[in-house]
């Protein structure tokens, strides 16, 4: 056969796109492949065994449909695109998803279609489970959490909570993430299928969870209502209310569903019920209507009868999967944990090692400055001790100039009885001076108080004398010879001349000779007066150097002057004797003078 035959042997293929929830794929499909087989590809392609949870849904105008699996895809009314479009979804949804899901990626794809849902607000959601919600998705997507791992602002790319609960409140961002975050650090240690079958258990109790619905009504010109059907059964809804319906048919008590053209009847289990029939706004609506029916009322069939033996292996495998990734888990959480501990004891004898570090380098530290403190002792040591040494020898000095001052002191003091001995010797001495003084100055005064009277007798004598002369001298030259004198007297001119200039000048010589005796009494006086003066200066610096405690030094001698006389402001010192001998000699002798006048 040549090669142009087999080329037109080959079967025909058209792209298709298949969009699970977590990835996109594509295939070349023949023409003749019916849904079923693109289906059984998907799932084998998804590793997916619980098939009749799941279906192929495409676009049709305004509303959607669901590929059959017993019709050629092409025959079906899919979107005339290049490729053709399928979304993978859950088309049924179990009753309890605890019991009914036995693989995990079946688990995991209900988790994702579920979340998207609620984020969608597809199912409503109260906040606070939305919430909770929320901190299991972030455990099933980040794992346990870890404070040193998981910063503040980690979950700000993450769509988490539907947008009419972030527009209910007036919470920040970063508030939801601190509930969030609340909630998510309580699940540590779960793992991630887990987390997301909590997830899913939480979210089969909200009132819309696996409810399609369908805008019907009851006749042609009623109003609106809704169709709801989940895997209970039937429910009517008002069209403002999808929560609480009006009225329910389960799976148990309906006996018929059918439909013709748009009316759609269900016919009750007990027969005195009423027929419930409604309306739909296209045909296409109610076979879908029917074909949502059939597959729920079947799984609601199946889940009341025993497993099949596929189910039956499946769940088996499912249990030892599940034992063994426990077990695996386990195992992983004791090493996790010893690794754990390992680190703390590893970071804890780091720490330790650190610390003996610091305190072996504070010891040497130390051991260094206790050294350096040791010299500075033993240098302060041995200058202390030399400044011992000197303080001893210093000691040994002040205490000799100690008995040298006590010495000195009783010298100073001995020195001062002297001299206020002398002082009062010499006030004594200024006393009787003074008499002196006073009674030499009044022999004077009495002395010149005679010599001005023996001048006044003598020259009233004179003129006496002269008068005489001058009255008898007529007389005398009368006589021939003179009569003889009287005693005691000489009447002769020349005698009495001779005689009166005598005692002229003996009273000149005298008085001279007391001018000039005064005069060396004054120069004496003067003398004694500026001795005094000094005197009186040195007893003066006495007395202050012995109330400020100053004694003079050993070996230093003060000279103090031996005082004859105690200065006086009129004192006169004492006549020589000769000179006092004479004065007295000649003070008889003018007063025998005087008296012979």
């Amino acid at each position: 056969m040549s090669i142009l035959g087999l080329k037109k042997k080959q079967p025909k293929t058209f792209k298709v796109k298949v969009i699970t929830m977590d990835a996109d794929m594509e295939f070349s499909c023949e023409v003749k492949w019916k849904g079923k087989d693109l289906f059984d590809l998907v799932c084998r392609t998804v590793g997916l065994r619980e098939t009749w949870f799941f279906g192929l849904r495409y676009t049709v105008k305004d509303t959607y449909a669901w590929l059959k699996p017993e019709k050629k895809v092409l025959d079906q009314e899919v979107p005339k695109e290049y490729p053709i479009t399928f979304h993978f979804l859950a088309k049924f949804f179990p009753e309890k998803v605890e019991e009914e899901l036995v693989q995990e990626i079946t688990q995991h794809l209900f988790f994702l279609q579920v979340k998207k849902q609620i984020l969608d607000e597809e199912i409503f959601c109260s906040p606070e489970a939305s919430v909770l919600l929320a901190s299991y998705a972030v455990q099933a997507k980040y794992g346990d959490y870890d404070p040193n791992f998981h910063k503040p602002g980690f979950l700000g790319q993450d769509e988490l909570l539907p947008k009419r609960v972030l527009m209910q409140y007036q919470m920040t961002p970063d508030m939801w993430e601190e509930k969030i975050t609340a909630w998510y650090a309580e699940h540590r240690g779960i793992a991630r299928d887990e987390a997301e079958m909590d997830y899913l258990k939480i979210a089969q109790d909200l009132e819309m969870y696996g409810v399609s619905y369908f805008s019907i009504t009851q006749n042609k010109k009623d109003t609106e209502l809704l169709l709801g059907v989940d895997a209970q059964g039937l429910h009517i809804y008002n069209p403002n209310s999808k929560l609480n319906p009006n009225k329910s048919f389960p799976w148990s008590g309906i006996r018929n569903i059918s439909y013709s053209e748009k009316e759609f009847t269900i016919k009750p289990l007990d027969k005195k019920k009423e027929v419930f029939k409604f309306y739909s706004s296209q045909l296409r609506v109610n076979k879908l209507i029917l074909q949502l029916c059939i597959g729920n009322h079947d799984l609601f069939m199946r889940r009341r009868k025993v497993d099949s033996i596929e189910v039956q292996q499946m769940k088996a495998q499912a249990k030892e999967e599940k034992a063994r990734k426990k077990m695996e888990r386990q195992i992983l959480a004791r090493e996790k944990q010893m690794r754990e501990e390992a680190e703390r004891a590893k970071e804890e004898m780091e720490r330790r090692l650190f610390q003996l570090q610091d305190e072996a380098r504070l010891a040497n530290e130390a051991l260094i400055r206790s050294e350096e403190t040791a010299d500075l002792l033993a240098e302060k040591a041995q200058i202390a001790e030399e400044e011992a040494k000197l303080l001893a020898h210093k000691a040994a000095e002040a205490e000799q100039e100690r008995q040298r001052l006590e010495v000195t002191t009783l010298k100073t003091k001995e020195e001062k009885r002297l001299m206020e001995q002398k002082m009062r010797e010499a006030e004594l001495l200024a006393v009787k001076l003074v008499e002196e003084s006073e009674r030499r100055s009044k022999e004077a005064d009495h002395l010149k108080q005679d010599l001005s009277e023996a001048k006044d007798a003598e020259r009233r004598a004179k003129q006496k004398l002269l008068e005489i002369t001058k009255t008898t001298y007529p007389l005398i030259a009368a006589y021939s010879s003179p009569p003889a004198p009287p005693d005691g007297g000489d009447l002769n001119p020349e005698t009495g001349s001779m005689r009166s200039d005598f005692k002229d000048t003996d009273m000149k010589r005298l008085s001279m000779e007391i001018e000039r005796e005064r005069l060396e009494y004054m120069e004496k006086s003067r003398h004694l007066q500026d001795q005094l003066k000094e005197l009186k200066s040195e007893i003066e610096s006495l007395k202050l150097e012995e109330q400020q405690g100053v004694f003079p030094l050993r070996g230093e001698a003060r000279a103090y002057p031996e005082p004859a006389y105690l200065p006086h402001a009129t004192v006169s010192c004492p006549l020589p004797p000769r000179v006092d001998r004479c004065l007295k000699t000649k003070r008889t002798r003018l007063q025998t003078r005087l008296k012979g006048y």
